[in-house]
Order: C-alpha cells, then sequence, then structure tokens
C-alpha cells in the first residue's frame, strides 16, 4: 500500500526519507533544550535526516505523583518557541486533554498523542482539528492491527498528516517488548511508520517511584527498526541523564548521538537502495 507522506514544516515523512524526532523527555530548561536542539540538529544535518526537535511541557502520566512534570502550558511553550526562533526547526511536543490542542498547536508543528491516550477520541479529534499533523504513539496494550482504528478515526476528522509509533508492548510486569514486523503491519494501514527506541527501553515502574530501563539496548533496536524499514526514529537525549528530571535510565546521552544515528542511516540507505 502506497504510503501517505506529508511535511512537518519542511521536514518530509515518509516518502523513502528518514527524519528524526528528538530531544529532552521534559522541556527542563531553555538553556537544556537549546544545548541539545543544537547539537542534533548539526549531527542529523551531517548524517542527512530531517529533524524535528521534542520536548514536553507537562509529563502527565508519571510513576509517582511527587516526581516533576514540567514547566506547565504556558511556561513550556515558551522553551519550545525559543528553541524554534533560534534554529528554525519544526517543533513537537505532546497533549494530554483536548483543550489544550488549539493553544499547542500555535508554537509546535506536529502534536503528539501519548500512548495511553492512543484511543481517546475527543483527543484525537481536537488534534486533527488544528490543521497540523498528528503523531500517534500505540498504546502499550494496542495490537498493530488495531492501530487501523486509530487511522481511521484521523482520517475522519481530516488530519493533514498521521504517523503512527512504536514504542513497545506490555509484556508481563514491567517489561516491554518490540513486535518488529509490527511496524510493517502498521505501514500497511497507508501512513508512515516511527520507531520510539527510548521508551521501548523502559521497564515502567521498575524502580519503584520512578520507571526503570535498559539504556544499552537502545542501539540494537534502532538498528533492527531501520532494517524493517521505518519513516521516522524517535529518541529521547539529554546532556546528563543520570540528572535528568525525568526518564534518566533510558533517554540517550547526547554526546554518543551519532554512534547510533551512523549504523541507522547507513540501514536505511541499504534498504531504500541509495547510495
Amino acid at each position: 500500500m502506497q504510503v501517505e507522506a506529508f511535511s512537518v514544516s519542511d521536514v518530509p515523512v515518509g516518502g523513502g526519507s528518514l527524519c528524526l524526532i528528538a530531544g529532552p523527555c521534559l522541556a527542563e530548561s531553555a538553556e537544556i533544550c537549546i544545548k541539545v536542539a543544537e547539537e542534533v540538529a548539526r549531527v542529523a544535518h551531517e548524517l542527512g535526516f530531517g529533524y524535528i526537535f521534542k520536548a514536553s511541557f507537562d509529563k502527565a502520566n508519571r510513576t509517582s505523583g511527587n516526581t516533576a512534570r514540567g514547566a506547565g502550558l504556558e511556561a513550556g511553550l515558551a522553551i519550545l518557541q525559543a528553541v524554534k526562533d533560534r534554529y528554525h526547526i519544526p517543533i513537537t511536543t505532546d497533549i494530554h486533554l483536548p483543550e489544550q490542542a488549539a493553544a499547542v498547536a500555535g508554537t509546535v508543528d506536529l502534536l503528539q498523542i501519548p500512548a495511553f491516550l492512543c484511543r481517546q477520541t475527543d483527543l484525537l479529534h481536537a488534534a486533527a482539528g488544528t490543521g497540523r499533523p498528528v503523531n500517534v504513539k500505540k498504546g502499550q496494550f494496542l495490537a498493530p492491527e488495531d492501530t487501523a482504528n486509530i487511522v481511521a478515526k484521523l482520517r475522519d476528522f481530516r488530519a493533514s498528516g498521521i504517523l503512527l509509533t512504536e514504542r513497545g508492548t506490555t509484556f508481563g510486569y514491567r517489561t516491554l517488548i518490540v513486535d518488529m514486523p509490527g511496524l510493517e503491519i502498521m505501514r500497511r494501514h497507508g501512513v508512515p511508520v516511527c520507531f520510539d527506541a527510548t521508551h521501548a527501553a523502559q521497564r515502567p515502574g521498575g524502580a519503584g517511584t520512578e520507571t526503570a530501563g535498559v539504556r544499552e539496548s537502545i542501539p540494537a533496536m534502532c538498528r533492527a527498526a531501520a532494517a524493517v524499514g521505518i519513516d521516522a526514529l524517535f529518541l529521547e537525549v539529554h546532556p546528563d541523564p543520570a540528572r535528568a528530571l525525568s526518564d534518566k535510565e533510558t533517554q540517550w546521552p547526547l554526546h554518543r548521538l551519532r554512534e547510533i544515528l551512523e549504523p541507522v542511516a547507513e540501514i536505511h540507505r541499504l534498504v531504500n537502495n541509495r547510495s
């Protein structure tokens, strides 16, 4: 089936290209976001990736109510706007409530729907109604075949672009696995697919009041996804993951970004028969 490619600002999604969606898990500060955006943009450009910066203004789904959630809507969007103004790159962030969609769409270029909310019809409707393309993370509880219903909803709501993201499937307690053929299944719905490697490495609730994870499994999963065939790669990266305010066990160290992206770029070229 032909994939319905689209663009996020000037970054193509689908159509044989491979874009990178990356940034810190949480928009902790303008300083951190700007530092990450500058380095990721440089490496992505050198390796031929289109780049979309990502950070969350609010982490509404946390293991504990006592952990950091973020700067909030107004201050968080101000940080994202600062990155956009400085580097002129497209931005994405996640929304959790329908009433957030219009306000967030005024700043960002791609709206992200969290995995646990992937079937919330009102949220999908509000996101599509902004005119921004929509990236939906497949719920950890959902079979890849069942994402057809998400795509159908967004098409009914006339979304300007649809991206489906694989971020792992629940396997027993506190464990996620990645069904790599599921990427192909989701792509058969006629939309581009993304692989979220850092969230796929999580062990939900594995650290008591925090999510644990296996960071060193991330490169192998990225290479495997690239070999299957993806249109986008999602990574959360941080200058000092051990001190990150969220997902500190699975955010990828900023200084090691090229280590992941070089083989992914090469595998993508081989899969697409491009020199």
